[in-house]
């Protein structure tokens, strides 16, 4: 097993397979973390526009029409699939798919709750 040298001031964690791995800096990780609260509220967001959906069909008030529901259901599935391939990238990587998580949710509420 080769274990790599840590270089000043780079705190390292073991890796699989008995690796070091650099860490990514605490921006990163916090802009990571933010984003994955963000993706789980945009589905709960999408579970409630169904339920809404289901609850008026149900019982014969108006709830949110199909476009809405699929909107909210498309910008959860985005944003889910977008964290996940966050939570497997380092660095700038993982802030861009942080930033298709954000620009997800503020697409979603810019059109369908502010218009």
């Amino acid at each position: 097993m080769t274990v790599e040298r840590q270089t000043a001031g780079e705190r390292q964690t073991p890796g699989r397979y008995g690796r070091y791995e650099a860490r990514d800096p605490m921006v990163v990780r916090s802009v990571r973390a933010l984003s994955g609260a963000v993706a789980a509220g945009t589905v709960v967001l999408a579970c409630v526009a169904v339920g809404a959906a289901f609850v008026g069909t149900r019982e014969g008030f108006p709830g949110p029409g199909s476009t809405t529901v699929a909107a909210h259901v498309v910008a959860a599935v985005v944003a889910v699939a977008a964290q996940w391939w966050t939570d497997r990238r380092f660095g700038a990587q993982a802030l861009l798919g942080s930033l298709v998580v954000f620009v997800s949710l503020g697409t979603l509420v810019w059109t369908q709750w502010w218009g």
